[in-house]
């Protein structure tokens, strides 16, 4: 039988439906544990804890706004991602967390939109994004409405964004960042090899900030292809140019790579780089058809 997945939202578990949520796990029939708005015991809690880290099938584990103070979660949990999106963490809780999130092999994307961070959190989350060349790192990071972050903890973060290997999708939307905090991601987003989509809905900023983005994105090569800018005070006008300029980059980037395809499917067909003549090579007629050619 096939994993499958348990789902509940905003109600209060019972020492029954605990044990029958473990009794999944460890049968390894668990693929997606999800526990939304739900009330249950610390000591249920400890089970379920227990049971996901023992799980063998669990990929994808969301608690949100279901952590009981003072929990850690066990660092032998298999997801790949963990959500934590709504819950009053704060970054007395992340420091709980952050133990098992920094060394768990499989973490690949993290939630923490409205999570009441501030900056010593974020000081904690910029050591999930590793400088180029050291271990794995976060693909995915969300940090939606946070406002308790300061510009020293955006200016940290983008700092960190500048020189991760892994991060490609960067979510900031609805915090108050304004011009200043903008100008340093622009920054980062040009410094990132990989970064493709980077969110700033609702952040506060003007066509300050839209200029500076547009003249990165026109002088400078970078991953980016999406860049969401609504509910700013940027006009529509320098919006649709940024959009048009990541659409020509993306394009490009769909010519090369069926150009790279079709060399691969047909390696005899070269490209003749001074006269952009088509050359055929085969083997034992390459020098007659080359003098035929230079004729």
């Amino acid at each position: 039988m096939l994993p499958g997945s348990i789902q509940i939202s905003g109600e209060t578990l019972s020492g029954a439906e605990i044990r029958d949520i473990c009794e999944s796990l460890r049968e390894n029939s668990v693929r997606l544990l999800s526990l939304r708005g739900c009330q249950l015991s610390e000591r249920d809690f400890g089970h379920v804890c227990r049971g996901a880290a023992e799980s063998r099938s669990l990929a994808q584990l969301n608690l949100n706004l279901g952590i009981p103070p003072g929990r850690r979660l066990h660092s032998n949990f298999p997801f790949y991602l963990h959500s934590l999106h709504g819950s009053p963490l704060t970054d007395a809780g992340l420091a709980l967390l952050n133990p098992a999130l920094s060394i768990h092999p499989s973490l690949v994307a993290l939630d923490l939109g409205d999570c009441m961070l501030g900056d010593e959190g974020i000081n904690l989350i910029c050591g999930l994004l590793p400088p180029d060349g050291a271990k794995s790192g976060l693909k995915e990071l969300t940090l939606s409405a946070n406002p308790g972050v300061t510009s020293k903890g955006w200016g940290r973060l983008a700092i960190a964004v500048a020189h991760s290997s892994q991060l490609r999708v960067l979510n900031l939307d609805y915090n108050p960042l304004g011009d200043q905090v903008a100008g340093m991601l622009a920054v980062a987003v040009a410094s990132s090899r990989t970064l493709e989509v980077l969110d700033l809905e609702g952040t506060g900023l003007t066509n300050q900030s839209a200029q500076t983005l547009l003249d990165m994105v026109e002088n400078y090569p970078t991953a980016l292809r999406t860049l969401i800018l609504a509910e700013n005070n940027i006009s529509p006008e320098l919006q649709q140019q940024i959009s048009d300029l990541l659409s020509e980059g993306e394009e490009e980037e769909e010519t090369e790579a069926r150009e790279v395809t079709a060399r691969e499917k047909n390696p005899w067909i070269c490209q003749n780089n001074s006269s952009s003549q088509m050359v055929l090579m085969t083997s034992g007629l390459g020098d007659s058809l080359l003098a035929e050619t230079e004729m």
